[in-house]
């Protein structure tokens, strides 16, 4: 698949990039996007959650009232979770959410959801640029003239430019993320996909890279 490489200003470079077809042109697998997602968002789970039950609820041991012959039901503990103020039947615990998910599943979860974005033809290539200073103004430009203004757009970098990511800090609507880094939640969240033209060959050799560790 080829794609036009366009400069900041939004015009045609005359360049092309190739996107593999074994990374933009796979056959998508919607359960290992789902299951990648679902490690994802479990992961940021602090899974600090925790209520009182009746014995950690402050209060008196003592019982109410006698056991018989008041007609009425028999009770222990103020602290019992039918009175007001009493713990809670089985309260929420700390727990951890995380869980183990194989390496070729997150893989292909990953090319699945960047074969479903070169689909749709949201993938754009942005001529390779560098900011001397952190400059917001830059990045709404570069949004403006790529018409991508008003969509949620991510960046993938070749590598870390605090620069750009700083430039990038204050706008709600973009996100700036280097390629080895590139998870299936960020690729499916964003609108637009914009990588910059150098971070397509750094990707390729992430996931192969990838591949090798898999075979050893």
């Amino acid at each position: 698949m080829e794609v036009q490489v366009v400069n900041k200003a939004g015009q045609q470079t005359g360049r092309t990039v190739a996107l593999s077809e074994q990374i933009f042109g796979i056959e998508p697998n919607d359960h290992a996007i789902y299951m990648d997602v679902k490690q994802f968002m479990a992961n940021q789970r602090q899974g600090t959650h925790k209520s009182k039950e009746r014995g950690e609820v402050a209060g008196s041991t003592r019982k109410l009232f006698r056991q018989k012959g008041t007609g009425g039901a028999r009770h222990g503990m103020i602290t019992a979770p039918i009175y007001r103020g009493g713990g809670r039947v089985f309260g929420p615990r700390p727990r951890n959410y995380s869980f183990k998910l194989n390496k070729k599943i997150k893989v292909l979860a990953r090319k699945s959801a960047l074969t479903y974005k070169a689909q749709a033809n949201d993938i754009l290539v942005l001529e390779d640029f560098v900011l001397d200073i952190p400059k917001t103004k830059e990045i709404v430009a570069i949004g403006n003239n790529l018409n991508i203004a008003d969509k949620k757009t991510l960046f993938v970098l070749p590598e870390e430019n605090r620069n750009i990511l700083l430039s990038a800090r204050n706008l709600y609507q973009v996100s700036v993320v280097i390629a080895s880094e590139l998870n299936t939640y960020q690729i499916l969240d964003a609108k637009k996909l914009v990588f910059l033209e150098s971070s397509v060959g750094k990707l390729e050799e992430y996931f192969k890279l990838k591949e090798q560790e898999e075979q050893q």
